[in-house]
């Protein structure tokens, strides 16, 4: 079924996708983010969509155990940035072009990373958290699309790392802008 829809997408763009195999589908799950980045209006809005349920799906879970909540952050930051590279290089020989807007694993990522450093601020939020998780969906956003120096250098880089390394670091600006406002607003 997922494979119709992606190969109907594509006919309809002249290509047809080259899935060989399970592997190859899981890859194409994996890199579109669960489906989110084949959503035609803005891919990458909603494949940080699905980071942001990810972040906050274990925030909330978590929220009670400081150090487990941090480092579960810090495991499917680098969870999904490993699936990324693995996924995104497969999905550029699917879809047949460099770093495919199809592909999201890579905003994902990113968002989840911007919420790293939101955990030591939590006991301090109370139920407030949940609003800055808007706050953090907005900083990487704007760091993804305006890709600051160094992050639009890391776009040339090859295969999967090419797809990742730019949202990875952008979640980490935005995890950086996000603890100083978060810092400040504390105070």
């Amino acid at each position: 079924m997922i494979r119709d829809k992606f190969n109907e997408s594509r006919a309809k763009r002249g290509k047809k996708l080259a899935i060989n195999g399970p592997a190859d589908g899981l890859a194409v799950v994996l890199a579109t983010g669960f489906g989110a980045g084949l959503i035609p209006l803005g891919p990458g809005t909603w494949g940080s969509v699905v980071g942001l349920l990810i972040a906050y799906g274990i925030i909330d879970l978590l929220e009670g155990n400081v150090i487990l909540l941090q480092n579960s952050l810090l495991l499917a930051g680098i969870v999904s940035a490993a699936a990324g590279i693995w996924s995104g290089s497969r999905a550029e020989k699917i879809f047949h072009q460099k770093d495919p807007s199809q592909v999201v694993i890579d905003e994902v990522c990113g968002q989840i990373i911007t919420f790293i450093f939101i955990v030591p601020y939590l006991s301090i939020l109370g139920e407030r958290w949940r609003w800055w998780m808007i706050a953090g969906f907005a900083l990487f956003r704007l760091c993804d699309i305006f890709k600051p120096y160094p992050i639009n250098r890391l776009q040339d880089l090859e295969g999967g790392f090419g797809v990742m390394m730019d949202d990875v670091l952008a979640g980490i600006y935005a995890a950086a802008a996000l603890s100083l406002l978060l810092f400040i607003f504390s105070m």
